[in-house]
């Protein structure tokens, strides 16, 4: 059987499908990936997203987190054809939320409602101290390093950074999600973070439907419908034979 077909039918049948994401599924939302010969690492030092490095340097590693993750992402990622596909299945029923360790809130914009950012988003600021979170707004940023408006003491982004270890509450609930997915929909992640890596190995679904441009760490070890092409493209596909 076609894989397009086959994985029709498995969404069609799909009760408690979970969807798990990462950077490749906002590659074609114009945010590029952190890895690879056109990362963002290859023209920035990671360093910067390093906690320690962060407290010795905040002013420092500031001015390019403003750069990489408000001056342009903010401002030029949309959500696009692979998110808004996401979104369409969790609001006919079929599935249940998208576990991401994408921190761009393009699966929320795209109409997601049950969305586990595994590591965080850039969306708020969180106090070092006094732990307060603010929404992000411009105006936190006039001046590097942004200090708390509560206690003046400084601000990160509320992303996990280096060093830091993943929050809990985000990893039992993800667990929790994966152990009742009928079908889990891997999309532009290619299984080398950990620990967000190991987590579709906690899913025991029926069947493992990926979608990335290249084989990934899951492709031979536990997926079951490999779909080789870019994630607006085989979503658009699947969305057509679907719907």
């Amino acid at each position: 059987m076609n894989r397009y077909k086959r994985a029709v039918e498995v969404l069609k049948n799909m009760k408690r499908g979970v969807a798990f994401t990462g950077a490749g599924i906002s590659v074609e939302s114009g945010i590029p990936t952190f890895r690879g010969p056109t990362g963002l690492w290859s023209r920035y030092d990671p360093k910067v997203l390093d906690i320690n490095y962060f407290f010795q340097e905040p002013k420092e590693c500031w001015s390019v987190i403003k750069e990489i993750f408000y001056d342009y992402m903010g401002v030029n990622a949309k959500p696009n054809d692979a998110h808004k596909f996401i979104a369409k299945l969790e609001s006919i029923g079929k599935l249940r939320g998208v576990i991401t360790q994408n921190i761009d809130n393009l699966h929320q914009e795209a109409g997601s409602k049950k969305v586990i950012e595994f590591h965080g988003t850039a969306q708020y600021l969180v106090c070092t101290n006094c732990k307060v979170r603010f929404e992000f707004k411009e105006e936190l940023l006039q001046k590097l390093p942004p200090l708390c408006p509560e206690c003046n003491s400084l601000l990160k982004p509320d992303f996990i950074f280096f060093g830091e270890a993943i929050p809990p509450q985000a990893y039992q609930k993800s667990i929790e999600m994966l152990k009742s997915a009928d079908v889990l929909i891997i999309i532009g992640t290619t299984g080398e973070v950990i620990p967000a890596s190991m987590l579709p190995y906690e899913a025991t679904p029926k069947e493992i439907i990926e979608i990335n441009i290249e084989p990934s760490n899951y492709t031979d070890a536990i997926t079951t419908i490999f779909l080789k092409e870019r994630a607006t493209v085989a979503s658009d596909r699947l969305q057509k034979l679907l719907f």
